[in-house]
């Protein structure tokens, strides 16, 4: 059950770092080409990661497993840790996150 939760845990904290960043980095980089100058400062890029990796983290470490994960069968070792599932959330997400991000940016 520990096991299992674990691996749901750093499924999840995976997800979110891997949006966050890649978010992050496509601002910096197309901020910098179409502004001459990127949105978000280095300073500002550290906070970012550090809060992020802060609330992240706190996610991982305080989510008790339930008996629930004892009921579905256990992942194969061969199993991708990031599945197909996980990236389409991480692309949708950073969608919204980048359209957000630069409706606020340019408009």
């Amino acid at each position: 059950m520990w096991g299992r939760n674990v691996y749901d845990s750093i499924a999840k904290f995976l997800q979110f770092q891997l949006t966050v960043n890649i978010v992050a980095v496509i601002v910096a980089f197309l901020g910098a080409c179409f502004i001459q100058d990127s949105p978000l400062k280095l300073v500002q890029m550290l906070w970012v990661n550090l809060i992020m990796d802060t609330l992240a983290s706190l996610a991982l470490a305080i989510e008790m497993p339930t008996t629930d994960l004892l009921m579905r069968k256990p992942y194969g070792r061969t199993k991708p840790l990031v599945s197909r599932t996980m990236i389409k959330n991480i692309i949708g997400q950073g969608i919204y996150q980048l359209t957000v991000i630069f409706t606020l940016l340019f408009v």
